[in-house]
Parts: structure tokens; C-alpha cells; sequence
């Protein structure tokens, strides 16, 4: 019986990775290690192609870790009269809950509260209409329920804290939630790896050629030349750093509360955006007790930064349009923290950003194909359609139906919040620890990584400080022990 390939990155894997496609041409070169250049190592790797990831900082390092966490059905581009691509985001949210991801996504019931004019019979129809996607993309109503009205009273029995003057209800729908974005890229990156994928973080591609692209390990400062026969720039909002491509950023802003504050439970809260039509605000639970409240559609100008910030104003407009429906006014004083991710919209010269599609863009000039836009919800057919137009194979996407690490029927009991985080590889964690696993498995390197995209304790400030010395500590101790074959995890 042959063993399943091996799915741990670490620092070991990498430096043996970069070793060798420095001595060795693959098939496809991926720069970008977000959820689009992670879903593109998979498609291919899974179809048989040989494949090298870089990526100039850590996987989900930039636009993929700072997204809403929300795998939608497409509702908003059925208003915008883009039917075909509300039909593919039902499609391949029903993929990532029922057959590649179910143990990272789940239903999150979501509320229109309804306070005096409401224009709940326009609202309610649009909400069926994306349950009759929810039944053309074949995703079963036990997985997410059809849509219904309901009375005042059950209204604040899902969200308690809103405002009970003038409440008359509420339009309770269903959509998907991940429970962490970051968490679905390093699944994904490791499930690439599991299929001989090359993963490598720090390696910053300098230059894109026909033959390949110049490599900087950024640890070392050292250059190579990485051969392929064609390469995939999925460096999202950087793409045009790489090649020539007009993009639009835009920047979509959230705020961190903390779900007491905000009077949350488990549902979330769709808020209309008062003077706009069809624009909506959201207010998130999350399984950590905490709120995101988002988002903004900015455009932006100028160099792209590592980091994006939010701006004082995107701080006033969220927390007005929120407590909008609350019975608590919010105030600054109750942000924990705020994130922000930019678009890699494709600048069509049409209208402010928040009108540009998200249908993703697939654009190849001699054997380098960018992608750029579409959604996070999509990201598996943007892969699918980048590895197509390199036209390196002619066997079909796979990915449909390939489950990701942590994917497999739980074995073993778990405490609940390692087994919301990592599904069936959650009794694994418990016994190594999150910080060693991350290390050992999941690629990180720094005490950023594991902060920032491994746990996530960086998006509030005040837990990000409490929590430095101790993460750096434990890293350092392990950092100084051999890496050891038991290490190794076998996909499942």
C-alpha cells in the first residue's frame, strides 16, 4: 500500500523546495501565495503538473486574509444583473460546503432587521431569488435553509441587540461563513503540497520571462532563475508590478468589535446603507466572541501598501450605518481593531469602483497568464480557468471534488474551538500545540506568521501585544530543535 503524500510545510521543505527548482525546470510557476495562487497550485498539481509556488511573504499575506469571511451565493450581482456570476458563486459555495471544505465553512443565518419603511417585499424577493441559485447549484436546504420572514419578537431573540423602537421584524436568510480566510489558503497550499507541489514562502519573483522568473530568497538575499514552462502571476493587487495590467484597488474596510458590544449572538445583521440602493453593510459574528463590521467599496490611488490601513472615515461610516439598526449607538471607543483588504479590480474606465464586476479576468501574453479580480467565494474557478489558458494539459479540472486537509470524518474527540479551526487534524494540534503546529506544518516562520494568518490573534492590537512574548519565546525554543520525520503529517 502506497503512503499518502506528505502535506507539512516548514522550514525544512522549503529550503529542500528551493534547492531544487534551482537545479530544476517545472511545468508551472505560480507567484502569488493568496487564495487565487493557492487554488492555482492545487488545480495543477491535482492534474498532474509539475509546480513551484512563490510567494515574496507569507502565505494569505495580503488581499485574502482581510476579506469579510463570507462564501456567498452571489446575491449582490443577481441586483447588478450579473446573473452568470451570481449562478457560479451559488455553485461554488455549495462546492467548498458540501464536498472540498465543509470543516471551514458553515451556514451563518443573517438578518434584515425591519425598522419603519423597510422595503421588505423588494428585499425578501431578492432573497428567494438567491435561493433558486441555491437550488440550481444543487445545495441541499439542510445545508442552507430557504429564506423567511419573521415576527419582532424572534427578530431580537437572534440578534438582542437591536433597536426595539420601531422594529417590526426581520428577513432571516442563509449564506456561508468561513471561519477564518487565512485558514483556507494554508489548506490549500498544503493540500498542493500533498500533490507534489513546491511551496515556497519568502521568495520574492523579481522579474517574469517566457523561460521562467527571477527569484530573491528574502531570507538570504540570494537570486536564481526559476525555469517553467509557463507561469501564473497571482499576485492579486501586485500583479501589475509583473506585468502590464491596468488595475483599480479598491479598499473594503471592517472594524473588530466585540460581539457584546454589538448585542450579537449567532446571527448576522444585513444593513441596508441609508441613501444607497442595493449596498449593504454587514455585521459578522464570529466563533471568537468577536464582530466584524463591514465593509467599504474606496477606491485607491498611489503605491499599493504590505499593509493597508483604515482611514478615520471608513471607521465613522461603519459605525454609523451599524448603529443605524442597533439599540446601542457604537463609538470609536468600542473598535478593537480594523483591517482592511484592497480589490484587484480590473480598470475597465467605467465608474466608481463599486461598480467594476468581479468576474475575474484570466489574461495571457506569451507563456505568462495573469488573473486578476472575481471573488474569494470563486477562487477554485479562477484557478481552473488560469491552469487552462497555459495550456500546459488537456486533463480537466479535479478540484471539484478533491477535499482539503482537515477535510476527512473527525476519529478522535478535540476541544471544540481546535476542531472549528482545523477539522479532523484537531486532535493532532491538541497533542503538538498551535504554535508547533504552525512551525512544523502549516509553513510559518516568524512570530508574525503565526500571529497574524495562523491564529489571527493580530487583528485586536491589545491580544496581538499580550500574546508577542510568549508566541516569540515557544518559536525560538523550537526553532532550535531538529526537525523530525514524526513531524511529518499524511494527508488524509
Amino acid at each position: 500500500m502506497t503512503a499518502a503524500p506528505d502535506t507539512s510545510l516548514n522550514a525544512a521543505r522549503r529550503a529542500r523546495d528551493l534547492d531544487h527548482v534551482a537545479a530544476n525546470p517545472v511545468d508551472l510557476l505560480v507567484v502569488g501565495g493568496g487564495v487565487t495562487g493557492a487554488g492555482v497550485a492545487l488545480d495543477a498539481a491535482s492534474r498532474g503538473l509539475s509546480v513551484c509556488l512563490v510567494e515574496a511573504h507569507d502565505l494569505a499575506f495580503g488581499t485574502s486574509r482581510w476579506s469579510s469571511k463570507l462564501v456567498h451565493g452571489g446575491l449582490r450581482y443577481l441586483a447588478h444583473g450579473e446573473v452568470g456570476l451570481a449562478h457560479e458563486s451559488a455553485v461554488e459555495r455549495g462546492v467548498l460546503m458540501t464536498r472540498t471544505a465543509p470543516h471551514l465553512v458553515r451556514a451563518l443565518p443573517q438578518l434584515v432587521p425591519l425598522h419603519g419603511g423597510s422595503r421588505a417585499s423588494v428585499v425578501m424577493a431578492g432573497l428567494r431569488a438567491g435561493d433558486v441559485l441555491r437550488r440550481l447549484a444543487r445545495t441541499p436546504a439542510g445545508v442552507l435553509p430557504p429564506p423567511r420572514r419573521v415576527p419582532a419578537a424572534e427578530a431580537l431573540a437572534l440578534a438582542p441587540g437591536l433597536r426595539r423602537a420601531g422594529l417590526r421584524g426581520g428577513l432571516l436568510s442563509f449564506d456561508g461563513q468561513l471561519v477564518d480566510d487565512a485558514r483556507l489558503v494554508i489548506a490549500l497550499a498544503r493540500t498542493a503540497a500533498g500533490r507534489g507541489a513546491r511551496i515556497v514562502t519568502r521568495a520574492r519573483a523579481v522579474a517574469l520571462t517566457g523561460a521562467g522568473a527571477r527569484v530573491v530568497d528574502t531570507l538570504t538575499g540570494a537570486s536564481l532563475d526559476i525555469r517553467a514552462r509557463a507561469v501564473v502571476n497571482a499576485a492579486g493587487v501586485w500583479a501589475g508590478d509583473l506585468v502590464d495590467v491596468d488595475l483599480r484597488p479598491s479598499r473594503g474596510s471592517h472594524l473588530v468589535l466585540s460581539a457584546a458590544t454589538a448585542g450579537l449572538t449567532g446571527t448576522a445583521l444585513t444593513v441596508p446603507v441609508p441613501g444607497a440602493r442595493n449596498r449593504f453593510a454587514f455585521l459578522l459574528p464570529q466563533h471568537d466572541d468577536r464582530v466584524y463590521v463591514g465593509l467599504t467599496d474606496e477606491p485607491v490611488t498611489g503605491p499599493v501598501p504590505d499593509v493597508p490601513t483604515v482611514p478615520q472615515s471608513d471607521v465613522d461610516f461603519l459605525l454609523g450605518v451599524a448603529s443605524s439598526v442597533l439599540e446601542r449607538a457604537l463609538t470609536p471607543a468600542d473598535v478593537l481593531g480594523a483591517f482592511a483588504g484592497l480589490r484587484p479590480l480590473l480598470d475597465t474606465g467605467e465608474g466608481p469602483s463599486a461598480d467594476l464586476s468581479r468576474r475575474h479576468a484570466v489574461l495571457t501574453t506569451g507563456n505568462v497568464t495573469t488573473v486578476v479580480g472575481g471573488k474569494l467565494t470563486t477562487y477554485r474557478r479562477m484557478a481552473a480557468d488560469a491552469v487552462d489558458a497555459t495550456r500546459l494539459t488537456t486533463t480537466p479540472s479535479r478540484t471539484a471534488t478533491l477535499p482539503l486537509v482537515g477535510a476527512a470524518p473527525l476519529r478522535s474527540p478535540a476541544p471544540p474551538h481546535l476542531i472549528t479551526r482545523y477539522g479532523s487534524e484537531a486532535p493532532l494540534v491538541a497533542a503538538l500545540g498551535e504554535v508547533a503546529w504552525a512551525v512544523h506544518h502549516e509553513g510559518a516562520l516568524t512570530a508574525d506568521d503565526i500571529l497574524d494568518r495562523r491564529t489571527r490573534i493580530g487583528l485586536v492590537p491589545a491580544d496581538r501585544a499580550a500574546a508577542e512574548p510568549s508566541i516569540t519565546t515557544e518559536l525560538a525554543t523550537l526553532n532550535a530543535e531538529p526537525t523530525t520525520p514524526e513531524r511529518s503529517t499524511r494527508r488524509p
